[in-house]
């Protein structure tokens, strides 16, 4: 088994293939956003291709042999990471999708939408973070925190005035710009000041809840 490019070290052996004849459930996500993409079967023979081909390989149940998805529509999964859950008897396998997944043209099998990954914000914030321990040279991020406090809220105050500009003159090109210029330095500001990314988000959840409407009796 070669699972070097996936991120969890997977042992078949240990799955559980005896509740569903030899089969196992698999639930296929999007990597790049979470969304659920399709529900196939595996049984040792293809997951074992999967881990090795890193394209997700199924079982058919009709047809009773193994099929790689996308090798008659070119729609392949290429595998980037698959989860067991604590029984050891279903798998999330995670995949970037070449083009659509569904057989009727759809992004999803369960008609989901492809949105835009917000996880990438996650990812972005963590690098700031470790630039912030290890400071590598030649980055900007490392030049912003080494030039202290004042100079990083001092580029949040300018990015946000950009930002402003840019919606004044109803440049979209420009306020796109603009405003990933300012999230960028609003993630740099929150680590210096060791807020953590995931606050603000709760912060915002917080708010966000519906609060009971007030009893008229």
């Amino acid at each position: 088994m070669n699972s070097d490019a996936i991120k969890t070290v997977l042992n078949v052996n240990e799955l559980d293939f005896s509740k569903s004849e030899g089969l196992i459930p698999a639930i296929v996500i999007d990597n790049k956003n979470n969304q659920v993409l399709m529900l196939g079967f595996m049984n040792k023979e293809s997951l074992n291709k999967t881990l090795e081909t890193k394209l997700v390989t199924f079982y058919s149940r009709t047809r009773k042999t193994l099929w790689v998805k996308g090798e008659t529509s070119g729609n392949f999964l290429h595998l980037t990471d698959i989860k067991t859950d604590c029984d050891k008897d279903s798998l999330l396998v995670y995949a970037d999708p070449d083009g659509v997944t569904c057989h009727t043209g759809d992004y999803s099998c369960f008609k989901i939408e492809d949105k835009p990954s917000i996880g990438f914000l996650n990812d972005l914030f963590a690098l700031i973070k470790r630039r912030k321990v290890e400071m590598p040279e030649n980055s900007y991020t490392t030049k912003l925190f080494t030039r202290g406090t004042n100079r990083i809220i001092q580029k949040v105050g300018e990015e946000a005035i950009e930002t402003v500009i840019a919606a004044k003159n109803r440049d979209k090109h420009e306020i796109i710009n603009e405003t990933s210029d300012l999230i960028y330095h609003l993630f740099v500001m929150l680590a210096e000041q060791d807020i953590e990314f995931s606050d603000i988000v709760k912060n915002l959840e917080e708010r966000h809840q519906v609060k009971p409407e007030p009893s008229n009796k």
